[in-house]
């Protein structure tokens, strides 16, 4: 059950971009968002030439940044009936969206990767990445387009492909995509990347070369495929549909990114850390190149 959404914008249509979404997600739920931004002040940014600064353009910035947050209110209110609260914050970007999320409870957090315009110095490059690595509140990571976002349109999941590691850790995304996903109507894909099991060859004239251990690898495949229908099993008692692939690719990330890719995958789920046995760190890394590379949303929690 959800109890309100947390929508950071920096300014920017781009930004803007994360509303749509959030939007439908919150009209479902019969739920409020939280819109806000995180004011800077420029006296920590220009200590150098910050002379008065704080008693001058710095209250013209915070007056700018209200009329913003007002706007963005009147416009949602013109196309839903979702319910807007909105809060400007002060502080470190990330840690300010991280504590407001925490105090209000918020069971999601829906934002853009990239922010773009006025005060896109706050935000670009960092923001999200800290917000990934610290925040206990999952986040909905939205790519944006060039074009400006259209408040009214209605934007749902089909699918929810959710890649795993076999590890405890990984399986952890399950909760918090399988709360989506029902409140969206969506069907899920479990998806486990092998990679290829190499042996060393030799050809006539005893030159070494690599070749696919293909029995240790049907091994793996058979493996990997046991495990995900036993976690499908679990969802799938949850009246969840629910289908399960493995797919072998020398990177983890770009087999999971080819296959969301090819079968028009709605979004890709997946945590931020995960193990597999007890050494080969799998989901982490991954999940940096699968937030970078992907092209439709990403939900990603970071594991208790």
């Amino acid at each position: 059950m959800y109890h309100s959404i947390v929508v950071p914008l920096d300014g920017s249509p781009f930004g803007e971009q994360a509303l749509p979404l959030a939007l439908s997600i919150a009209q479902r739920a019969e739920v409020p968002i939280d819109v806000v931004h995180v004011h800077v002040p420029l006296a920590p940014m220009y200590a150098e030439s910050a002379a008065g600064l704080e008693t001058t353009l710095d209250p013209r910035i915070r007056d700018q940044e209200e009329a913003y947050l007002n706007d963005i209110v009147k416009r949602i209110a013109a196309v839903s009936r979702c319910r807007i609260c909105t809060k400007l914050l002060d502080g470190s970007v990330a840690d300010a969206i991280r504590e407001h999320a925490q105090a209000r409870s918020a069971d999601l957090i829906v934002m853009t990767t990239h922010g773009r315009g006025p005060f896109s110095r706050f935000w670009l490059g960092s923001a999200a990445d800290q917000l990934v690595r610290r925040s206990s509140t999952p986040i909905l990571l939205v790519h944006p387009s060039e074009r400006a976002p259209e408040l009214a349109t209605k934007s749902a999941p089909r699918r929810i492909v959710i890649p795993l590691d076999g590890s405890a850790l990984a399986e952890q995304i399950l909760d918090p995509a399988v709360s989506i996903g029902r409140l969206m109507g969506a069907s899920y894909t479990l998806l486990r990347i092998v990679e290829p099991i190499m042996s060393v060859g030799y050809d006539p004239v005893t030159y070494a070369y690599e070749v696919v251990d293909e029995q240790h690898q049907a091994r793996q495949k058979q493996e990997a495929q046991i495990y995900l229908d036993r976690v499908a099993e679990r969802l799938r008692q949850q009246s969840l549909q629910v289908e399960t692939r493995v797919r072998i690719s020398h990177q983890p990330a770009f087999g999971i990114l080819e296959y969301a890719s090819n079968e028009e995958a709605s979004w890709i789920a997946l945590e931020t850390h995960g193990r597999r046995g007890l050494s080969r760190v799998l989901l982490g890394s991954v999940a940096d190149k699968v937030i970078r590379g992907a092209t439709m949303p990403v939900l990603v929690s970071r594991p208790k």
